[in-house]
C-alpha cells in the first residue's frame, strides 16, 4: 500500500474541489482546503496499480482547471499541482521511487510541465522551493516554468505530519521568530499570517523523534506573556502509530483523533 498526498494550488472554490475529489476515485480518502492558504490537500491510498490510476486522472483534471495565473495565498507553491509525494506504507521506498518517477515523466510528457524530484537522496523540497530553475534544472520536461501550470515536485519519502499551531496576541513578524526557533532536523516550520491570526505551519518529518506534543510544548514555552495557541490544526491524516504515542487526554489539545488515522479510512 502507497499514500499519496497531492497538494495543489486552490482552496476556496469547494465546487471545484468537488469535481477533483470526484476525479480521484476510490484512492481519495482525505482532502483538506485552506482559504488563507489557497491550498488543498488531497491524500489518497491505495496498492499501486490503483494508486497511480487515480492519481493521474485526479492530476489531469487539476490541470484542466486550475491556473497559476492570478493565483494568491500564504504558502509558497511553484506550480498548480505543487507537491506529489509518493509514501511507502510497508517502508518500501524503492519502490515509491519508481512510483514518482513513472508519474513524473508522465506529467512532463503529457503536459509539457516541468517536474522537480526530491527524496530520499536528492534534493529535499524547500530546496526545490528556493532553488527552482536557479540553482536546480529541472529533472523531466522544459527548462522554464509553464505559463498556465508553473511546475511540479514529484517526491518519495516517509509518512510525514502536516501540522499547523494557529496562535493569537502576536504579529506575523513574531511567529517567523517561533517558528524560525522550532526549526530542526526533524521540524521545518514557516510563519505564516492567516486572517486575524497567524500560524506556525510545521512539517515533522520524523515524527518518531519529534512528534506533536513535543512541539506544542516546546512552542508554549517560548510564547510571551500575551501570546497563545488558539488552536492545533491536523493537515492529511497520521499513523495510528502516532496517536498511541500521544496522550489520549491531549488528542484534543494537537488537533488529533482516532478518525485521523490513515488505518481508519481504509
Amino acid at each position: 500500500m502507497f499514500e499519496c498526498v497531492i497538494n495543489i494550488a486552490e482552496g476556496r472554490d469547494h465546487a471545484l474541489l468537488d469535481e477533483l475529489s470526484a476525479a480521484a476515485g476510490s484512492s481519495l480518502r482525505d482532502r483538506h482546503a485552506d482559504t488563507f492558504h489557497h491550498r488543498s490537500v488531497f491524500t489518497l491510498v491505495d496498492d499501486a496499480d490503483s494508486l497511480v490510476h487515480d492519481v493521474h486522472r485526479f492530476i489531469a483534471a487539476a490541470f484542466e482547471r486550475l491556473s497559476l495565473v492570478g493565483h494568491v495565498g500564504v504558502h509558497p507553491r511553484i506550480g498548480v499541482v505543487d507537491v506529489v509525494p509518493f509514501v511507502p506504507l510497508d517502508g518500501d521506498l524503492d519502490a515509491a521511487v519508481v512510483l514518482r518517477d513513472d508519474t513524473a515523466r508522465w506529467i512532463a510528457r503529457t503536459f509539457d510541465v516541468p517536474v522537480f524530484l526530491y527524496g530520499p537522496s536528492g534534493p529535499t523540497l524547500p530546496e526545490i522551493r528556493r532553488g527552482a530553475f536557479t540553482a536546480l534544472s529541472p529533472d523531466f520536461g522544459p527548462p522554464v516554468t509553464h505559463p498556465r501550470w508553473g511546475a511540479c515536485a514529484a517526491g518519495a519519502r516517509e509518512v510525514l505530519i502536516a501540522w499547523n499551531i494557529e496562535l493569537a496576541g502576536t504579529s506575523i513578524s513574531r511567529a517567523r521568530e517561533l517558528a524560525t526557533e522550532l526549526r530542526s532536523a526533524s521540524v521545518r516550520t514557516l510563519g505564516l499570517a492567516t486572517g486575524d491570526t497567524v500560524q506556525v505551519s510545521c512539517n515533522l518529518i520524523d515524527w518518531r523523534a519529534t512528534p506533536p506534543s513535543a512541539v506544542y510544548d516546546a512552542l508554549v514555552g517560548a510564547l510571551g506573556p500575551d501570546e497563545e495557541i488558539v488552536r492545533c490544526e491536523l493537515v492529511g491524516l497520521i499513523p495510528d502509530a502516532l496517536l498511541q504515542r500521544e496522550d489520549p487526554s491531549r488528542w484534543s489539545q494537537l488537533g488529533l483523533s482516532p478518525s485521523t488515522t490513515i488505518e481508519s479510512r481504509l
